[in-house]
């Protein structure tokens, strides 16, 4: 996972970069492909914004933006949805026809 962290009209610090690689890092959890997450921080005053762009390999970006008091608060709603967005996408690859239940053919006879 290859994760990128730009600032809007401010400087990104070490101590901020490091906060959203390790914030980040959980999300690694839902897939084993290898994606980037492109994260621009900023502030829309009074609050700071984090948004962020997930590219994974073969399906269209996502995109989430979070805002909050401060920009650790901000980071930290921003990955709570991306979390929720990969699970989402988790669910929707996973074939629901496969699961135990009725087949076909116990129908029929």
């Amino acid at each position: 996972m290859q994760i990128e962290t730009h600032g809007q009209q401010m400087e990104v610090t070490p101590a901020l970069r490091d906060y959203v690689e390790t914030r980040l890092a959980r999300l690694s959890r839902h897939f084993d492909h290898p994606c980037e997450i492109r994260v621009q921080l900023g502030l829309d005053k009074p609050e700071h914004r984090a948004e962020a762009t997930i590219t994974l390999t073969g399906r269209a970006p996502m995109h989430a933006i979070a805002n909050g008091v401060d920009m650790y608060a901000a980071i930290d709603l921003l990955t709570d949805k991306l979390d929720r967005l990969l699970m989402k996408h988790k669910e929707r690859m996973v074939d629901h026809h496969r699961g135990t239940g009725t087949s076909h053919d116990s129908l029929l006879e």
